[in-house]
């Protein structure tokens, strides 16, 4: 992937796609191409070949997608089934067709087993039962994997997978209904350090141990594989470090500046216990994340503040 190539970044304005682009533009890489969904529907077949055929991107990154937290992809199971498979069919067929150099798809660490053993290898994948409240979703994610697999088996197409584990960072959903847990601490302890509240209630009995990546360092990690990564089997990207979730939470307190006290309900699930990443065969080809834990969130939550909160609440 040279500096003037051609590079077609699916999905720009997510968190994900964000960072690789970001990360793209400060690393002298020129040559971008973007659509936003009202430009360009990418659940349209048509759409998308014609996209592709007037554009002829070298390198695609395929970070679009229809994402939500449990209760959204619990909800809306056949739009995630539909929507995701759509989407990645088409782009991954395009760039068939269009003879592009070289894809990257973008997965998630929900599709594996919801049993499997800690931490996930790459080959745990389709060893077991999904959990069943995000399966459509994982199973248009697994969909995604097994095209790039098959497109390389059958046409020699240099299509790669990887698996990001837990990301947080710049433009997160702070969506208290459906965002992620550390973007659901940021705002819960934002908001009662603001309004001066005595107690913070977090869901379960914060033993579940869970791994965290700041998007940037994916969006390292992505370009890095992109360049020398060629293998027909998945990679996982995350840091081989897991944290409980009442840690995670005393480390958020900390960060926000919240005075008052902590407090667990039992009441609520706690979901799977474990959830870490192996990133053994990351590491072996010499990629490791930079950003540790703390100096992420704060980096989160200078974001959120810039972008999330009006100015009567500074």
């Amino acid at each position: 992937m040279e500096l003037d190539s051609k590079i077609y970044v699916a999905g720009h304005r997510g968190m994900v796609g964000s960072a690789i682009l970001k990360k793209l533009k400060s690393s002298g890489y020129e040559n971008i191409i973007t659509r936003t969904s009202s430009e360009l529907d990418l659940r349209n077949q048509q759409a998308v070949h014609d996209f592709f055929e007037s554009e002829k991107p070298d390198f695609v990154f395929l970070a679009a997608a229809k994402v939500g937290g449990i209760q959204a992809n619990n909800i809306y199971r056949a739009d995630f089934l539909y929507d995701n498979v759509l989407i990645e069919a088409n782009i991954i067929h395009a760039a068939y067709l269009n003879k592009v150099t070289k894809l990257m798809f973008l997965g998630s660490s929900c599709i594996y087993p919801k049993m499997a053993p800690q931490p996930l290898k790459e080959e745990y994948l389709l060893t077991g039962p999904l959990e069943q409240t995000n399966e459509p979703y994982a199973i248009a994610k697994i969909a995604g994997i097994k095209l790039c697999e098959a497109y390389r088996d059958q046409y020699g197409c240099n299509f790669i997978s990887v698996m990001p584990t837990n990301l947080y960072g710049y433009n997160d959903n702070y969506d208290l209904n459906n965002s992620h847990v550390l973007p659901a601490l940021i705002r819960k302890f934002h908001e009662a350090k603001e309004s001066g509240a005595s107690e913070v209630v977090v869901w379960g009995t914060g033993s579940p141990m869970r791994e965290f990546l700041f998007a940037d360092d994916l969006a390292d990690a992505c370009i890095y594989l992109m360049k020398h990564y060629n293998e027909r089997t998945l990679v996982n990207i995350g840091t081989g470090e897991d944290i409980s979730i009442k840690d995670l939470a005393l480390l958020i307190k900390e960060v926000v500046g919240f005075e008052g006290e902590l407090t667990f309900d039992t009441t609520k699930p706690d979901g799977t216990p474990r959830k870490l990443m192996d990133v053994s065969k990351l590491h072996s080809t010499g990629f490791k994340h930079k950003i540790e834990l703390k100096e992420g969130i704060a980096l989160a939550y200078a974001d959120f503040r810039k972008k999330y909160t009006s100015p009567a609440l500074q």
